[in-house]
């Protein structure tokens, strides 16, 4: 099995970005336990601030792999273009968000990608990945 974690602008500053909201690690320091956890699944890591970049590794990915976990930031909630995105795609993708987006400002309620997406997971933390990947796996 193959997921791909995509993760969109600023989260290259996890752990240094707003620590009690984000937590104070960097996702390069999760991901080996993350790797650690599903010793049978492929994961594959991408970050970054641009959206057509985000765009590109989907469609890249998206025919071949067996998942995506996407957390794509602020671009949740502006984007119509990763919606029609993720609709284009054969892999299954699970949106993700550190932090339970709806306890935080009413902008961040609403999101394009929810609805195109397998499931939503938010407020776990980092964690919020691991129950994705779980997701995925146990996606029939």
């Amino acid at each position: 099995m193959k997921i791909q974690i995509i993760n969109g602008p600023n989260l290259n500053l996890l752990g240094k970005r707003e620590p009690g909201i984000y937590g104070s690690s960097s996702f390069e320091e999760y991901l080996p336990k993350l790797k650690e956890l599903f010793p049978k699944v492929q994961i594959d890591y991408f970050q970054s601030n641009v959206e057509g970049e985000l765009i590109n590794k989907m469609q890249e990915v998206g025919f071949e792999y067996d998942g995506i976990v996407l957390n794509a930031g602020a671009y949740t909630h502006t984007s119509v273009a990763l919606q029609d995105c993720i609709r284009s795609l054969k892999a299954p993708v699970v949106e993700v968000h550190i932090s339970n987006v709806h306890q935080r400002e009413e902008f961040r309620h609403h999101s394009f990608i929810s609805a195109a997406c397998v499931g939503v997971i938010c407020g776990f933390g980092l964690n919020s990945y691991r129950l994705a990947i779980e997701g995925l796996i146990n996606n029939d």
